[in-house]
């Protein structure tokens, strides 16, 4: 029971940080629209330590690559204790 909601949630915030990375592609998104305001507000927790620990390089931020790797691992150790 745990586990799956472990899982369920990695993969809802993994989906949310996916999302977030491919709306900041387009310039006309307005940052206003309730749906990108709730995107951010659950990836901003996330990707904001990650992003003070590694800079940019160059036009290129590698902090959501980094964020869905680090929940990844986090999820299966934690479905592998739970199990």
């Amino acid at each position: 029971m745990i586990a799956e909601i472990v899982v369920i949630t990695v993969y809802v915030l993994t989906i949310a940080i996916i999302a977030r990375a491919l709306l900041s592609w387009f310039p006309n998104v307005n940052p206003y629209n309730p749906i990108v305001q709730f995107i951010i507000s659950i990836t901003e927790p996330i990707l904001a330590p990650i992003r003070s620990i590694m800079p940019r390089i160059g036009f290129i931020d590698l902090t959501p690559m980094i964020a869905i790797i680090l929940l990844q691992v986090i999820g299966q150790v934690l479905v592998s204790n739970l199990s």
